[in-house]
């Protein structure tokens, strides 16, 4: 039940009639316009006085220049050069919840690279009856799922510990995807391969120059871990590591290792490079968590939002937004419009579904009152996503990973939004 009434939103027929906008609002205004011929229905336009383009114009289909601003965006002084960098999601201009590839979050230790299937080899070996290689054919010949899946990089967020830093949702959170993979689980080439008792680990490792090594636990390499070679039905794109990568679900993204190389069964894990000394969180005390995989549920409003203010004035408000958990589905999403002094339920637009996103509406009827925007996912776990204040009164300000709190955008009465926190 709604804990604040104001929240309501109008009915149909209140919007189009436009009573919704008491007069002054945009739907009103809108119906004054119409008072008068608009040219654009009466007049004949230069779309209609001729033909497009042929089929052969575009042979792989690409955006409309309109919509030339939807592109991954990086921020130049979050990574050192070009090699090692980011790029994040344009969150904040996408609905539904599957990411399109072109623009989807990128995440690479030492450049994209280019490796032909022809040239392609997955090795199996270590704690195994019989140590295996693979060619991209073999792996094609094997029986194979489709899973939608989110991948979220640690570092999401993580500029946000100690302040508000970034001004985007594309910014604070875009470091996700959520994409559809097809690929073959893991453990069906572990069983290929016979894994011997003293197998607890794998070791998964890259063919590119950084390779990324990191330690899976048996148990989870066995459970839903995929060797996926397609995304969103097509082949991967090189920078999410074609022709083959490994989808992780639910775990941090820097395990999901592109152009996926070697998988080595292991006693115990190897405590790499990029699991010691990188990927742990350090907390208020100069101690740092270990083995911190699991993304916990999390969520943000997408619009309004820095990068999509309100533009059509007062009255009817979709507010809209995005969230995920790594424990499991996502049961239910709260919306704030008063910083978390009240909530209001938002209605999912599909049921949630295991470690993927979950799209959030909340139909509202705004009247350019000033709003502190707040989302809290719950989980299938029972969990429910914390404040920011919560997260710091136990971890500190020190950490750059696992940032999951509730994020506040102040949206202003001629619309903008901007990051902000509350108290």
């Amino acid at each position: 039940m709604s804990e604040n009434s104001k929240t309501l939103a109008p009915s149909r027929r209140q919007f189009l009639t436009g009573a919704a906008a008491a007069g002054a609002g945009a739907v009103a205004a809108t119906a004054a316009k119409a008072a008068g011929p608009d040219p654009l229905i009466t007049e004949l336009q230069d779309w209609a006085s001729g033909t497009g383009d042929g089929v052969d114009a575009t042979p792989y289909g690409m955006p409309i220049e309109f919509e030339q601003d939807v592109v991954r965006r990086n921020v130049e002084w979050l990574t050192a050069d070009t090699i090692s960098s980011i790029n994040f999601t344009p969150i904040h201009a996408l609905d539904g919840t599957i990411t399109p590839q072109g623009c989807a979050f990128e995440r690479h230790h030492s450049g994209a690279i280019e490796l032909r299937k022809e040239d392609y080899r997955l090795m199996i070996n270590g704690l195994v009856d019989q140590p295996l290689v693979f060619t991209y054919e073999d792996l094609e010949r094997f029986p194979r799922e489709n899973r939608v899946y989110f991948c979220e990089c640690a570092a999401n967020t993580g500029m946000e510990w100690a302040g508000s830093q970034l001004n985007g949702a594309q910014f604070t959170h875009g470091m996700i995807h959520n994409m559809e993979y097809s690929g073959i689980p893991l453990r069906t080439l572990l069983e290929e391969a016979g894994v011997q008792t003293a197998g607890k680990w794998v070791y998964v490792e890259g063919a590119d120059a950084s390779s990324n090594g990191r330690s899976i636990p048996l148990d989870k390499a066995m459970d839903d871990v995929l060797v996926a070679f397609k995304a969103n039905g097509e082949a991967l794109r090189k920078e999410h590591g074609y022709p083959v990568r490994l989808v992780v679900p639910g775990w941090e993204g820097n395990m999901w290792i592109k152009w996926l190389r070697r998988i080595e069964v292991t006693e115990m894990a190897i405590e790499s490079r990029e699991e010691t000394s990188k990927y742990t969180d350090t907390l208020e005390d100069g101690t740092s968590r270990k083995w911190t995989w699991v993304m916990d549920a999390k969520s943000v409003v997408t619009s309004p939002s820095p990068q999509a203010p309100i533009k059509h004035g007062h009255g009817p408000l979709v507010i809209t937004g995005l969230a995920w958990s790594g424990r499991g589905s996502i049961t239910g999403v709260d919306v704030s419009v008063d910083g978390g002094k009240t909530w209001t339920e938002a209605r999912l637009g599909a049921p949630g579904t295991d470690k993927a996103l979950t799209r959030f509406y909340l139909d509202y009827n705004w009247q350019g009152e000033e709003m502190l925007l707040q989302a809290r996912a719950k989980d299938s776990s029972g969990y429910v996503q914390p404040s920011k204040q919560d997260l710091r009164a136990v971890r500190g300000e020190n950490s750059i990973y696992h940032n999951n709190c509730i994020q506040t955008w102040w949206v202003k009465a001629n619309g903008e939004a901007e990051n902000v926190e509350v108290s």
